[in-house]
């Protein structure tokens, strides 16, 4: 049952994603040239809840379902690590147009090609993870 409604709530934010353009490799375009104030004020928003809620869930000790407490842990602060995840990660976002959310959303809406955007973004993770021992983190 459990599995259903996280399937339920996956179609829900595909279509919300793909009805309010976030997944529109157009809408990624004007970004990246700074054309429109559209895909910033989606992800603004979302890093403002993203911020709320985990300082709503760190203050009152928020539970999950099962009843366990939901911890956080901090991050290791590197400059170096961010900046060359990020780059990377602004890059292939820039080139292909989509990050790995709307990849799906794409998909589901028809456009096969992305396919391809797909099986390169899993080839990465893999690649990822024959490297992750050798490389500074």
């Amino acid at each position: 049952m459990k599995k259903l409604a996280f399937i339920i709530v996956g179609f829900c934010f595909g279509i919300i994603m793909y009805k309010s353009e976030a997944a529109s490799w157009f809408r990624i375009y004007e970004m990246f040239r700074f054309e429109s104030f559209h895909m910033y004020g989606i992800m603004g928003t979302a890093l403002a809840f993203g911020v709320l809620f985990v300082h709503l869930i760190k203050r009152f000790h928020i539970k999950t379902f099962s009843g366990e407490t939901i911890t956080i842990a901090p991050k290791e602060k590197s400059i170096t690590r961010y900046l060359v995840g990020g780059i990377i990660f602004g890059l292939g976002w820039a080139l292909v147009g989509a990050c790995p959310g709307p990849i799906f959303v794409l998909i589901g809406a028809g456009y096969l090609p992305v396919i391809i955007v797909f099986l390169a973004a899993v080839f990465g993770t893999f690649l990822y993870g024959l490297v992750r021992e050798k490389l500074p983190h």
